[in-house]
C-alpha cells in the first residue's frame, strides 16, 4: 500500500463560467447561431436549476433566451431533446474539472480526496449542477443513466491505474465496480456539504473531506 500522505486542501476553483455573449452580437450568421444555441442551453440550465426539470418550460427558456419560440426549434428537437443534454454535458465539465484537481496528487488515496474536493469547488463554480443531477432520473433517465456511465468508466480506469501500481490489493475488478459506485453514492449525498457562498471560503467544511478521507483511506486498504 502507498504512503498515506495528506495533499494539500488547496486546489484551484473552477475559473467563473464566462459571461455568455449576447447572440445579436454575433457577426455572422453561423456564430449567432452557435449563440442561440448556447443561450437556450445555458437558460435552461439555469431554469432547471432554480424550479426543476418539471417546470423548464420552452416559453420560460426561450424567454430567459432572448429568442423566439419558433427560434428553439433550430437547435433542439423538443423540450426533452435539451433537456436530456444537461447532464451529460456539465457532467463531462465536472469530470475534467475533477481531473484537474487531482493531479497534484501523488498517490491514488492523495488524488481521490482531492477529487472529492474538485467535486465541491465545481459545485460552488456550477450551483444548478446538482438540482439537475439529483432531478434527473426522474425526468431525464437517459441522459442520468450516460452520466452514470460516463462516472463509472473514469472511476474504472482510476482504479485500474491504482492497482497496477500496487495500491489497492484487496480488490478484485468487480468489487472496485461495487467501490466506484459506493463512492459515486457518497458524492451525491454529501452535497449537502457543499458552499456555494461566493462569499465565504471552503467549498466543502474541512471536518467532512476528513471523515470521508479516513473512511476510503482504511476501506481501500482491502485490510
Amino acid at each position: 500500500m502507498a504512503t498515506r500522505g495528506r495533499p494539500s486542501k488547496k486546489i484551484n476553483p473552477p475559473a467563473p463560467p464566462p459571461a455568455t455573449q449576447d447572440w445579436r452580437e454575433g457577426s455572422s450568421r453561423n456564430e449567432r447561431g452557435r449563440l442561440i444555441r448556447e443561450a437556450l442551453f445555458n437558460a435552461a440550465g439555469e431554469i432547471v436549476g432554480e424550479r426543476g426539470y418539471q417546470d423548464a418550460s420552452i416559453t420560460l427558456i426561450t424567454q430567459r433566451a432572448g429568442v423566439a419560440q419558433g427560434t428553439f426549434y433550430n437547435h433542439f428537437d423538443s423540450r426533452q431533446d435539451i433537456l436530456d443534454k444537461l447532464l451529460p454535458t456539465l457532467g463531462k465539465s465536472m469530470l475534467e474539472h475533477v481531473g484537474e484537481c487531482t493531479k497534484q496528487g501523488k498517490t491514488l488515496l492523495e488524488r481521490e480526496e482531492l477529487g472529492f474536493r474538485g467535486f465541491f469547488s465545481f459545485l460552488k463554480a456550477h450551483p444548478h449542477f446538482f438540482r439537475i443531477l439529483n432531478e434527473a432520473p426522474s425526468f431525464a433517465p437517459k441522459a442520468y443513466q450516460a452520466h452514470l456511465d460516463m462516472v463509472m468508466e473514469g472511476y474504472m480506469r482510476f482504479f485500474k491505474k491504482g492497482r497496477e501500481r500496487g495500491e489497492i490489493p484487496g480488490y478484485s475488478e468487480k468489487e472496485l465496480e461495487v467501490v466506484a459506485f459506493v463512492l459515486m453514492g457518497a458524492r451525491l449525498y454529501l452535497g449537502r456539504y457543499a458552499n456555494q457562498d461566493d462569499s465565504a471560503g471552503d467549498d466543502v467544511p474541512d471536518w467532512v473531506v476528513e471523515a470521508y478521507r479516513k473512511l476510503v483511506t482504511h476501506g481501500l486498504s482491502g485490510a
